[in-house]
């Protein structure tokens, strides 16, 4: 188990290079944020929380979902969404919601894309994902599921871009 110290930021020299931008906006479960850094790790994507969280940055529960994987972790913590836009100008960005009429797998990611994901109990804001209905993007389920889990969601993603570019082109074991 890790100690708290290992969850602040990153230095500035990084561990890898993200092929990815994973951006959790405003979560609240300690447990998917946890799995999905450890699944940014095992792809080597950049894990971004967008504050406020519903948890601290140092959460047992947090610690525990993500287990030792979290000094590995290039990940950051920012303040709003204008500080996110901000740090990531230049990137393209794909927002997930369950409103969106595109399928997640109708797209060609890109190394460097950012995948943007809402909190568990209302999703991404309509302002910050209907501001370009083009980049938003779904995954397709049955009308009697409300909602799938956000970590699964990030991995799927994660996994989808991987597939498209070949697991092997990135140093990945398959």
């Amino acid at each position: 188990m890790t100690n708290d110290t290992d969850l602040t930021p990153r230095p500035a020299v990084p561990n890898y290079k993200p092929l990815l931008h994973i951006v959790l906006h405003q979560p609240e479960i300690p447990y998917n944020a946890g799995n999905i850094g450890r699944t940014c790790v095992a792809v080597g994507a950049k894990l971004w929380m967008v504050e406020p969280l519903g948890f601290q940055i140092t959460d047992y529960y947090l610690r525990r979902a993500g287990m030792d994987y979290w000094p590995l972790l290039e990940f950051e913590v920012v303040p709003d969404w204008a500080t996110l836009t901000e740090k990531l100008a230049g990137s393209r960005f794909w927002y997930f919601s369950k409103k969106a009429q595109r399928s997640y797998a109708d797209v060609k990611y890109k190394r460097g894309d950012v995948l943007v994901f809402g909190c568990e109990s209302a999703g991404l804001p309509d302002e910050i994902w209907n501001a370009d209905t083009a980049t938003a993007l779904r995954f397709p389920s049955r009308e009697a599921v409300r909602s799938l889990n956000l970590s699964n969601c990030a991995a799927i993603a994660m996994y989808e871009a991987l597939r498209q570019w070949g697991v092997e082109d990135e140093g990945l074991r398959g």
